[in-house]
């Protein structure tokens, strides 16, 4: 009960705040404050509403916006129908299907992060590569809105998720994985690998991962380093309020996370906000400006299952499983050198102080099956961890790269694909 108290309270905490804002916005708009033209009053009034649009984006998961895209082959703008897949309790595969235009050669799973934000975090990769490829996305759902009855969701559900993803899309499919699931998507791949080796994908890029967090130490490895496992179930682990379908289950809350995400660049975060709040008050902000655009989707979260978040710091970054080549499925040994007829290209950004270079590229050195010729390495010149999936640096250098390596690793009819030089 003190847990669900806690998350309650945290709850009651958000309410009081949005409202503060909502109230302050309103009190300063109000006719008699603007009888004499008082600064004070404008600026109130800016932070009002600032402050309640802040909190009003930690309430609902956002929407994928993404109506039309425009087709190179017609230059049409072509309506893009969002539909399920594969339907699970703790998340599902959708496809973007595009009416009306040739089917695209490449077919892309998007391995979304299950890190706190939601998988609408990559709105800006599907869209960048929606013109060019027929795209999948792994679509996480909010711990606190699934059932205790669901049952549990750690490390080795997520695997056996992607697994049975993969396994739906086919041998011609090209996996992307973004951040956290990176090391997962290696070891859903190895599990196939051995399991059903015609299920396997036909190339892996994996894009800023923690294949082993100790190649390159940052502030996240180096917390999951300080705290033991004893002191993140006590002061990370609540459980849902009364007031959401999960009631009861264990939950990392989405609340908590974005409070260490911010707190990682406190004085950048807290500067963009103030800048913000002297543009509301001198007229200059828009609705979908590029502070908006940013802070409608960072500032969306997600509560992960308990055990997904634990089993993630002690097996993936204490223990370094996937690093050591250790990781179990099931008590079944997935071993990463059994994957052989799959291309692997690592993206790292040179300024990631999330995954830092050298964590993704160690997933080379366990790529033992796999020819020389079918791995391939960018590191990108002053990109940070964001840039490297959604920023100018993915748009100008990095997609094209990853179009072009797709390209080059198609399947060719039977489980052969090109033998061309991967880079």
């Amino acid at each position: 009960m003190r847990y669900m108290a806690t998350y309650d309270w945290m709850e009651s905490v958000r309410n009081t705040n949005e409202w503060l804002g909502a109230s302050a916005r309103a009190f300063a708009s109000y006719p008699a404050m603007h009888m004499t033209a008082n600064p004070m009053f404008q600026w109130m009034e800016a932070w009002g509403t600032v402050t309640e649009r802040t909190f009003q984006r930690m309430v609902v998961k956002p929407g994928w916006r993404l109506e039309y895209v425009s087709a190179e082959d017609d230059g049409r703008d072509h309506p893009v129908e969002i539909e399920t897949i594969v339907e699970r309790p703790f998340g599902d595969l959708i496809h973007f299907n595009v009416q009306d235009r040739k089917t695209k050669p490449r077919k892309v799973l998007l391995v979304a992060p299950m890190s706190g934000h939601y998988s609408t975090l990559l709105r800006r990769t599907v869209r960048s590569l929606l013109p060019d490829c027929e795209v999948y996305i792994t679509d996480w759902h909010n711990a606190r809105d699934i059932p205790v009855s669901a049952g549990k969701f750690d490390v080795e559900d997520y695997t056996m998720y992607l697994v049975d993803f993969m396994k739906e899309m086919g041998p011609d499919t090209h996996v992307i994985a973004v951040c956290q699931p990176v090391p997962l998507a290696l070891a859903a791949t190895a599990y196939l690998a051995e399991e059903d080796p015609t299920a396997q994908p036909a190339s892996l890029t994996l894009i800023g991962g923690p294949v082993d967090p100790d190649a390159a130490a940052t502030d996240v490895t180096d917390f999951g380093r300080r705290v033991t496992m004893g002191q993140l179930q006590e002061t990370m682990i609540q459980r849902v309020g009364f007031k959401y379908p999960g009631v009861g289950r264990k939950v990392y809350p989405g609340l908590l996370q974005l409070a260490s995400f911010m707190s990682m660049n406190a004085e950048m975060h807290s500067g963009a906000f103030m800048r913000q709040i002297g543009r509301v008050a001198r007229g200059e902000a828009e609705d979908n400006d590029k502070h908006n655009k940013f802070y409608d989707e960072y500032l969306a979260v997600m509560d992960m299952t308990a055990e997904f978040y634990l089993s993630t710091v002690e097996r993936v970054f204490k223990n370094r499983d996937i690093a050591r080549n250790a990781f179990t499925v099931n008590g079944k040994l997935v071993d990463i050198g059994k994957i052989t007829d799959v291309a692997v290209k690592i993206v790292e950004g040179e300024k990631d102080d999330i995954s830092a270079p050298g964590q993704c590229l160690a997933a080379l050195d366990l790529l033992t099956g796999v020819s020389e010729d079918r791995k391939a390495a960018h590191l990108e010149p002053g990109a940070g961890h964001y840039g490297i999936f959604a920023g100018k640096s993915w748009r100008n250098n990095i997609r094209p790269l990853v179009l072009n390596f797709i390209d080059a690793n198609q399947r060719k009819k039977g489980r052969k694909a090109a033998n061309t030089n991967a880079a």
